[in-house]
């Protein structure tokens, strides 16, 4: 053997073995990590701790989780079964899923387990915020905002917020491209929280200001804990400040009224509930509310309208039924609308509605793929936006004229209400919840350790759920009084959460949905403007990936009436 094959068989032989030795060392380090995280058991439990993996010493399997997305707890599901062991994001977390496991979670917190909040999220809310607060404190000030969404102040807020959806989806009409649903909703419920809950009256351009204020504060609200220059943490707190500057003057109005005139929004609620409870709200805790008012009202609710507009684009079926709901109950926009009645008596070869020929002439020549993803009645509509005088008035008569809604006429509506059900089924806006656990329990025969995170799965849960009947299926009838199969187990269907910490806003966020869809469905048609539907993104909150692009305009009611009276 020559010089240079020793050579050469040298440096091959000391790169196996640095390879080798790197192999080994990965192995040693993650065998000891999954150690260090064993040991941490209680001793004091004979039960062992859930199956599952630790990843890779410090980042755990958080790369994997932030790559695979929904795959992850899917293939470890799977895997491991419904209560199983990670590390994610540099804290060990314990996943759970299941009616069963989720019920002892949510009734335990105070007990068992506490609320978790990542620290930047607690510093720009603040220390006096609800969902901050825990044990008394939280108990008094839920009690306080009890009232807020009660019954009475609900009825109150519906005409307004009615009138805030009607505004919004004006907009959406007169565009003349597509609308982007989800960047939309959340201007639609903004809107909702800053004119509905805080009563502020202010220019459109104050307004989009605001909003973006917020964008910022929202953007931010899950970034490190660091506070120094051009960090998240320190935008998020500043847009809180501007949130908060905003505020003081309409607190300080309120404070000196001795009681609301007219329109109370949920400040006057706020403000008479501490009071009857004997409880004086700081300045401090009132702008801090405001903010988490906004906060609550809007990214899940904005999600959950993106969610509700999709799957009724999806299937028109479940439109036309609801649609038929509507009009007996006498929501139908011809049942209200003087011009579009007026129309069903003019002749059919005046102005107001052509003949049945050219209307199908006219379908025919409009016709293109992907025209049936979308909720129209008799009319194939091409995304292009009539701009003739003839045709805004029709699109802003239509848009006018549907009478007020009450609580007692959204609670007769029960086949819409099965829809919002089922799209909070679905795709709930939020796939689940944290906890810190306060005492070492036990879940489904094993013990889940003091001082372990526990997320509880919200999308899991109801897409596992025995009772539900293929509940890959979007299929509203499934909560209809013949089926109702959310009546077996409280926890199958949890998409407000439950126990002490359930949503306080749940019956204000499907009040918005059923408002949105009945003005949706009984004034306006809407069209994809996309090929395919987008994918959904689940973190934080269910979103479409790059938006959800959709054509809207007004209905023409009374050409619809008498086309189908032909």
């Amino acid at each position: 053997m020559s010089l240079f094959e020793l050579s050469h068989f040298s440096v091959l032989a000391t790169a196996v073995t640095s390879v080798l030795s790197a192999l080994l060392l990965l192995a040693v380090s993650r065998q000891l990590w999954t150690f260090r995280w064993t040991i941490t058991r209680d001793r004091a439990y004979k039960l062992p701790l859930p199956q599952g993996s630790m990843g890779w010493p410090l980042v755990g399997e958080t790369f994997h989780w932030l790559f695979q997305g929904s795959s992850f707890h899917i293939s470890r599901r799977a895997k491991y079964g419904n209560v199983f062991k990670t590390h994610l994001l540099g804290k060990p977390v314990i996943r759970v899923t299941g009616a069963e496991n989720i019920r002892k979670i949510l009734l335990g917190e105070h007990n068992l387990v506490c609320t978790q909040w990542p620290q930047s999220t607690r510093i720009i809310l603040g220390p006096n915020t609800l969902v901050n607060s825990i044990g008394d404190l939280h108990k008094q000030k839920r009690k306080i905002l009890v009232k807020v969404f009660s019954r009475g102040a609900l009825e109150t807020y519906i005409p307004r917020l009615q009138d805030v959806v009607k505004s919004e989806i004006a907009k959406w009409c007169s565009e003349p491209g597509s609308v982007n649903v989800y960047t939309a909703a959340k201007s639609l419920t903004f809107r909702i929280a800053v004119r509905v809950l805080l009563g502020l009256t202010m220019e459109e351009d104050r307004i989009i200001y605001l909003s973006r204020i917020f964008e910022e504060l929202m953007s931010n609200l899950f970034s490190l804990p660091i506070d120094v220059p051009l960090s998240g943490l320190r935008k998020g707190i500043k847009a809180r400040d501007v949130l908060h500057a905003c505020m003081e003057k309409i607190i300080e109005e309120k404070l000196q009224m001795q009681q609301a005139a007219g329109y109370r929004d949920a400040f006057d609620y706020m403000l008479s509930s501490a009071k009857e409870s004997g409880y004086e709200l700081s300045r401090q805790e009132l702008k801090e509310s405001a903010v988490e008012l906004i906060f609550a009202a809007h990214s899940t609710t904005a999600s959950a309208s993106t969610s509700l507009i999709m799957q009724l684009l999806r299937h028109p079926a479940v439109c036309e039924k609801a649609r038929l709901e509507l009009q007996a109950q006498g929501l139908g926009c011809d049942t209200y609308c003087p011009k579009c009645s007026q129309s069903k008596t003019r002749n059919l070869d005046g102005e107001g509605v052509r003949s049945k020929k050219q209307q199908i002439e006219r379908d025919e020549s409009k016709n293109r793929p992907g025209a049936e993803t979308g909720f129209k009645v008799n009319d194939t509509w091409t995304g292009e936006c009539d701009s003739t005088p003839d045709s805004r008035e029709k699109r802003l008569c239509s848009g006018s004229h549907l009478p007020h809604l009450s609580f007692e006429k959204l609670n007769r509506l029960r086949y819409l209400d099965c829809v919002v059900k089922e799209v909070l089924r679905f795709l709930p806006p939020v796939s689940g919840g944290y906890r810190t656990v306060l005492k070492t329990f036990e879940l489904d025969g094993y013990q889940i350790p003091k001082g372990w995170s526990v997320m509880y799965s919200i999308r899991d849960t109801h897409e596992t759920a025995a009772v539900f009947q293929n509940p890959e299926l979007f299929d509203p009838d499934r909560f209809g009084d013949e089926r109702d199969e959310s009546k077996t187990g409280r926890f199958n269907y949890v998409p407000f959460g439950g126990g002490i910490r359930s949503c306080i806003g749940r019956e204000l966020a499907q009040i918005i949905l059923k408002t949105l869809a009945i003005e949706l469905l009984a004034t306006t048609e809407c069209e994809l403007a996309t090929e395919t539907f987008p994918k959904m993104q689940t973190v934080p909150i269910v979103h479409p990936v790059n938006g959800l692009h959709v054509y809207f305009k007004y209905r023409n009611c009374g050409a619809d009436h008498l086309l189908n009276s032909l």
